[in-house]
């Protein structure tokens, strides 16, 4: 890992949120069975996800895994990060990203596709996050609402891209 932001790398993971920052939970459906899992686990994967709801996405590779660096843009807004782990174990799959320095936030947001035993499948963003720069302090409340409509963003943008065959 290069020059995250925050000391908590991996907390996404485990659930175990840390103290000190906001929290994030949202799970949305995306749909039933395995091929609706497969696309909408390879569309988090390859970064369509946040591409799908407008997000500019640059990465040093064309999919999640551990150490690729990329910049989330979303208009003005430039989000340098770095993902911290991935996840393809049956029927969850997902990765999540930590800060690096020029974020306006400190913190790790995880995307996770996965399956439960009725067939359904769900995507759930885990964040934790405060802010790091002036803007996210004095935008305050905003920042927070931002966030949780954009992880309702990703789970309409991901159930048509899951639902969907390409």
């Amino acid at each position: 890992m290069t020059d995250l932001t925050y000391p908590h790398v991996g907390a996404t993971r485990t659930g175990r949120l840390p103290g000190g920052y906001r929290h994030l939970r949202h799970r949305a459906r995306i749909g039933t069975g395995q091929e609706v899992l497969d696309r909408a686990g390879a569309a988090v994967l390859a970064f369509r996800m946040h591409r799908a709801i407008g997000a500019g996405v640059t990465a040093d590779a064309g999919r999640a895994a551990p150490g690729v660096l990329l910049t989330v843009r979303i208009g003005p807004l430039r989000a340098p990060c770095e993902v911290v782990w991935t996840l393809e174990e049956g029927d969850r799959i997902g990765f999540a990203y930590g800060t690096r320095p020029g974020h306006p936030a400190s913190g790790e947001e995880a995307f996770v596709v996965e399956r439960d035993e009725h067939d359904r499948v769900w995507l759930t963003v885990t964040a934790f996050s405060r802010p790091a720069s002036t803007l996210m302090r004095v935008v305050g409340p905003f920042g927070v609402a931002f966030q949780h409509v954009f992880a309702r963003l990703c789970g309409l943008a991901l159930r048509r891209l899951g639902t969907v065959k390409r």
